[in-house]
């Protein structure tokens, strides 16, 4: 193995910086992830009979000890309790573009390794074969298979290579925009929820008072 590390050169090296990096952004966001997503249902319900109590201050403390974008959007109805429905509506909104920006950030980066891993590993072999043709040329015309290998193996390595690091990194970015995907319908499930709750409440109290 640190054979075929010494081999490959320095832009082996190079995609193997960029794939360890992906990784540790895969799972530092799959674990982001895994926390930000809780049983939405369960918690509107019990977050809901809280607020039907009028206990606003218990209704906050369990959105603030709650992980997860579906928490941070009850924390902000109760917050804007009191204002209009369309103004509700926009703060709901907002809160969600936030969210969505939050569970996104850093998932450039293991798509970017994705598509120049490949192209590092195309610069690799490129490389290689020069280094294999200058080699021919400098020993022409008695040219030896032994002269020309260290190219060779340089431009099959960082080929290999670059898709190792590639395609590991294209499933992890999928694997990672289909979580999101999930959190951003619960979420907008629990606005829905939400939204209904808080207007039929100010209704409610409207007409009760």
């Amino acid at each position: 193995m640190f054979g075929l590390l010494r081999d490959g050169g320095a832009v082996l090296w190079v995609i193997l910086g960029c794939g360890l990096g992906a990784m540790a952004v895969f799972i530092e966001r799959s674990l982001h992830l895994h926390r930000a997503r809780i049983k939405s249902e369960d918690f509107l319900t019990g977050v809901f009979t809280i607020l039907r109590r009028r206990n606003v201050e218990e209704a906050l403390a369990i959105c603030a000890e709650t992980p997860g974008p579906v928490a941070h959007l009850v924390k902000t109805a109760v917050l804007h309790r009191h204002a209009e429905r369309e103004d509700l509506r926009e703060a709901l909104e907002e809160a969600s573009l936030a969210e969505v920006s939050r569970m996104e950030r850093r998932l450039v980066v293991v798509a970017t390794v994705a598509q120049i891993a490949p192209l590092l590993g195309l610069l690799g072999t490129v490389l290689g074969i020069v280094e294999a043709l200058m080699a021919m040329r400098m020993q022409a015309p008695l040219v030896h298979s032994v002269d020309i290998m260290d190219g060779l193996f340089k431009a099959l390595i960082t080929t290999a290579a670059g898709l190792t690091v590639a395609i590991p990194c294209y499933a992890a970015f999928n694997l990672l925009v289909v979580k999101i995907d999930r959190i951003v319908l619960d979420m907008e499930r629990a606005s829905s929820e939400i939204l209904a709750f808080m207007t039929g409440r100010a209704k409610g109290s409207g007409r009760s008072g």
